[in-house]
């Protein structure tokens, strides 16, 4: 098993970034890497909810990925498998309130757990592990800079 995690200090309540993760239908408009969402279960996201996205890759293709929350506890943490090709991926994002740097504050960990499921998930993850791991820490790092700019409040106009 590989495990990536990439953590961000971001300028907003635990509260407040919760209410975009849970968001389904809007995370296309904040996700910058996010094309389409298309959630296949109705009703609240609880556990057991499933969603499809559609994400540009570095190539220029798009491919799509289903999520199935495991877990989800209110401003704190959300547990998501996504089944792959001879690997599942357990991705965990946790909210933890920083009350030290500044008023509104949260360290947003997100987590990647790849777990192969067939002998071809383990070839693989020796073959390109590194160069894999790699990828997913900066598209977490992109995730995670789109989320702080989402939870960013508008810009306030300026009176003339």
């Amino acid at each position: 098993m590989s495990t990536v995690a990439v953590t961000e200090l971001i300028e907003a309540s635990a509260a407040d970034l919760w209410r975009l993760l849970i968001d389904l239908p809007a995370r296309a408009d904040w996700l910058s890497t996010v094309g389409a969402v298309e959630v296949l279960t109705p009703g609240r996201l609880a556990p057991g909810t499933t969603w499809r996205e559609t994400r540009a890759q570095p190539d220029g293709g798009a491919q799509a990925e289903e999520f199935v929350v495991v877990e989800a506890v209110p401003a704190r943490r959300l547990v998501l498998l996504s089944p792959g090709i001879g690997v599942n991926y357990r991705i965990t994002w946790t909210l933890r309130t920083v009350r030290r740097r500044c008023r509104a504050c949260t360290a947003v960990t997100v987590r990647q757990e790849a777990m192969p499921t067939a002998p071809s998930g383990r070839l693989l993850a020796l073959l390109f592990g590194g160069l894999a791991a790699r990828a997913v820490e900066g598209a977490f790092r992109r995730d995670l800079a789109d989320l702080a700019g989402a939870a960013r409040p508008p810009a306030q106009a300026i009176a003339a």
